[in-house]
């Protein structure tokens, strides 16, 4: 009997699925490929159910022969292990970036004779609806909350990217590349306490407050599904501190970075250019543990964010006040620095690292940009963070578009450098 291939990435089985199992059927004896969920968290969206769940869930149509689980996007490896006569998948690949393994199915099953065959893809009202509520399990709090620590055990390193929008967010949550043989996208958001005073004109002095903040957080959710790490500056008063934990966590709130300085504000990239206070580390591992005390879950994560290279007290300090704030339960720690050179967080992570294996490692690279991310994996970084890029592109590109009108009088000459606006609203679900 030939062998027929075809790989699901769901936690659900609809009628689409169903048919494109009765239609293998009719070339040969079926076996399902599960993505892994290293393989899904890259390609489609986040499971929501383990992979053994999703395993039984295609045993139980009645329509295979064999479940198998494939690791990668990519089709090489499994092709070659399995040999299939025929691999079958809907035809909703042609286009976009899936159309790249599309064309690495095409290529592997040519190098022995394989073919494809494409079925029509099953959309109704009946599988929008699954998809839908699919979605929005997947941003419910009790899933989001918990998909950093997730992510954390997943993948080499957990791609965070600055929203301060829904429309920032739905960018954050939409955009897939294909690149050298391989699809990618962001792992989870970064609600920058920058970024969203900017956004409202307000100056980064935590003037704006958490109530604002977390409206703020609400327009992002309701239209994304990807875990959500909040900057919370300094963590303000203790008994602030302990009350927003709580909110942050109720919320679905992944993380919370809070950063060992005292009194009014100023932006870390200034360093010693402006007066910066920062805190002892008695104050801060208190402020550390009065938010751990207060969880609920085991879920929500605090980061303690180490402003002693920014304020050029050396790795000595940084790593003692590492090392005190791990103690007093701090989940991961946010090591910063504004050097254009990364030598000094390799030196803080090498060494942080020859004690702590464990505790996961948060970088910003701004300043350092050049870096990338597999060298800071190599260091045992965990989290990297592009803090700021969205703001800092849209910002220019909004004040020549003024720029150009003011000049012309009309729009004509700012136009070639617009999207047309029907492009921008096909990020937006309908409901």
């Amino acid at each position: 009997m030939k062998k027929v291939y075809t790989c699901f990435c769901t936690d659900v089985i609809h009628e689409g699925h169903l048919n494109i199992l009765r239609e293998a059927n009719k070339y040969g004896e079926v076996i399902v490929g599960i993505l892994s969920d290293a393989a899904m968290i890259k390609f489609n969206r986040f499971p929501t159910i383990t992979m053994d769940e999703r395993k039984q869930i295609v045993s139980d149509t009645g329509l295979v022969s064999a479940v198998v689980i494939q690791d990668e996007i990519m089709y090489d490896k499994i092709i070659a292990e399995i040999r299939p006569d025929y691999v079958i998948h809907g035809d909703n690949w042609r286009d976009g970036p899936e159309s790249a393994i599309r064309s690495n199915v095409i290529e592997n099953l040519e190098k022995y004779g394989g073919e494809l065959v494409e079925i029509g893809y099953t959309y109704n009202e009946n599988v929008k609806k699954i998809d839908d509520n699919m979605r929005e399990k997947l941003a419910m709090p009790e899933y989001r909350r918990r998909r950093l620590r997730q992510l954390l055990r997943l993948c080499p390193v957990v791609k965070t990217i600055e929203v301060h929008s829904g429309l920032t967010g739905l960018i954050a949550e939409k955009t897939i590349v294909e690149h050298n043989g391989e699809l990618d996208q962001f792992d989870a958001m970064w609600l920058s306490s920058l970024c969203d005073s900017t956004a409202k004109g307000k100056p980064d002095i935590e003037l704006v407050d958490m109530s604002s903040r977390m409206r703020t957080i609400d327009d992002v959710m309701e239209v994304t599904t990807k875990p959500i790490i909040l900057d919370g500056d300094t963590g303000g008063l203790v008994e602030h501190f302990v009350y927003n934990v709580r909110t942050l966590e109720r919320m679905g709130v992944s993380a919370v970075i809070i950063e060992d300085k005292t009194g009014l504000k100023k932006n870390s990239l200034f360093g010693t250019e402006v007066v910066q206070t920062q805190d002892s580390v008695e104050n801060f591992c208190e402020k550390i543990r009065a938010g751990k005390n207060a969880q609920r879950t085991e879920e929500f994560m605090i980061i303690a964010r180490i402003e002693s290279l920014i304020l050029e007290k050396g790795q000595t300090d940084a790593l003692n006040r590492a090392f005190a704030y791990v103690d007093a339960g701090a989940d991961a720690i946010m090591i910063h620095s504004r050097k254009k050179s990364p030598d000094e967080i390799f030196a803080f992570c090498d060494r942080f690292r020859s004690k702590d294996r464990e505790t996961p490692i948060v970088v910003v690279p701004t300043s350092f940009n050049g870096v990338t991310e597999a060298e800071l994996a190599q260091h045992g970084v965990n989290i990297v963070i592009y803090a700021n890029q969205l703001t800092r592109s849209a910002f220019p590109a909004m004040q020549s578009t003024a720029v150009e009108i003011l000049k012309n009088h009309r729009a004509l000459e700012a136009e070639e450098r617009l999207m047309p606006f029907q492009e921008i609203i096909t990020l937006i679900d309908d409901m």
